[in-house]
């Protein structure tokens, strides 16, 4: 079942701007593109029938689904303004989806650029992992135009976090970043989702991360965009022996927002550890899928996101843990926890395991309350007003996820701002 009605716009467009760009893409690229956009035309759009869409109306984000027009030219102290924090290491800046070379700090060597300029070491990966992702992920693969690449070679590794901003624009934006780390490479790599103005517009975020043996990665995924926003990404991860990858999905903005997290522990030995924080107020909507395959032996998973809910904000959560039959000694945890400051907010939590061999550890759970009474009246017996005892309280249950958080610039920074944000 598909939304029919909106399929032939975004074939229609894609048609016209394959012909405006005739022989500008490698064979390859255009190939991997024409085969997107038909899986879409195919299948278009999801509906609420499938189990990870029962609690999303896909139609709004559907119906942003159309590339956008030029997106608007910003300065440097613009852009500074939209970040949260300065990050001492390099910065690619996209507006609208396109690479702004002008606004960004990339150091000589080929380790960090813009996907364009490194077409040709991204040909064996690109589009490799999601598969049928979906509507949306094949919608990003046939009209991405660039993207950040980071291509660590064995044993590099990164002193600064790699800063990658992404300034939405009217329509859709398709930012695609592609991330490699060679066997012993280390990373941090900060994906900032932010938003120039109030207009409108979808965000269509794919990222793709191989991870060599031993490598380490810390992702983290900042989305501060505007109230009108709406955002959905797509976050693929495969994880050879030995490797670390931990990621953060840090949800502060947009209308609706929805992160898709899929990590596959291949070999044996890998560490992932996913942490969520979300928080949303009037009627905003936060969807969060994960899903953590264990393929071998002696893999560790750990998963904890977190919501806070006011006004008729609602949130979704579904974290699936397969623990596949040759994933003997697999040790794994995935909760969700999530407080509610009003009568109206609402949210759906379904962490689950799926478990095919006999010799593992796993434990899940989730829970949906409100700010404890009893701790409310020690703090207030204590001096402290009513307002205040419940931002520290509230203030509290966040703080654990951005403590959680390497690059210090960054902690403090999201720190003071939730400091803010509840006064």
């Amino acid at each position: 079942m598909n939304l029919v009605a909106e399929k032939p716009a975004q074939v229609e467009a894609f048609e016209a701007l394959e012909k405006s760009a005739r022989g500008a893409a490698p064979s390859w690229l255009s190939g991997l593109r024409r085969k997107a956009i038909a899986r879409f035309s195919e299948e278009g759009f999801p509906v609420k029938s499938p189990a990870s869409w029962k609690f999303t109306d896909p139609a709004p984000l559907a119906a942003m689904a159309l590339p956008g027009e030029a997106a608007p030219a910003l300065s440097q102290e613009q852009v500074r303004g939209l970040m949260l924090a300065s990050l001492s290491g390099p910065r690619l800046v996209f507006v609208g989806g396109r690479f702004a070379p002008a606004l960004s700090s990339v150091p000589e060597g080929a380790m960090v650029c813009d996907l364009a300029s490194g077409l040709g070491r991204a040909e064996p990966l690109l589009g490799t992992l999601g598969g049928d992702g979906g509507a949306f992920r094949d919608l990003n693969t046939a009209f991405f135009r660039d993207g950040a690449l980071i291509d660590l070679p064995r044993g590099a590794a990164l002193k600064d976090p790699v800063h990658l901003v992404f300034i939405a624009a009217p329509g859709m934006s398709c930012p695609r970043v592609l991330i490699r780390l060679d066997a012993g490479a280390g990373a941090c790599v900060v994906e900032e989702y932010v938003s120039a103005g109030d207009a409108a517009g979808l965000t269509n975020a794919v990222s793709e991360v191989f991870l060599g043996e031993g490598a380490r990665l810390e992702h983290i995924r900042l989305q501060r965009e505007g109230e009108g926003a709406f955002h959905v990404s797509s976050l693929d991860v495969r994880q050879g022996r030995g490797s670390v990858f931990t990621g953060h999905a840090v949800t502060l903005g947009g209308a609706v927002t929805r992160n898709e997290v899929h990590v596959r522990l291949e070999a044996e030995g890998a560490e992932c550890a996913l942490n969520g924080l979300y928080l949303a107020d009037g009627r905003q909507q936060v969807d969060n899928q994960t899903v953590v395959e264990h393929a071998k032996p002696h893999g560790t998973s750990r998963g904890l996101y977190k919501g806070v809910l006011d006004g008729q904000a609602r949130a979704v959560f579904n974290g699936l843990v397969h623990v596949l039959k040759d994933a003997q000694k697999t040790d794994a945890n995935v909760y969700n926890k999530n407080l509610l400051l009003s009568e109206q907010g609402l949210v759906d939590s379904n962490p689950e395991f799926k478990i095919n061999a006999n010799d593992v550890q796993c434990r899940h759970g989730a829970t949906i309350g409100q700010l404890s009474s009893d701790a409310l009246f020690y703090l207030r017996s204590r001096g402290i007003g009513a307002r205040e005892a419940k931002q520290l309280l509230v203030y509290a249950f966040a703080s654990e996820m951005v403590d959680r958080i390497g690059p210090p610039p960054l902690k403090d920074a999201l720190s003071g701002w939730l400091q803010g944000r509840l006064s």
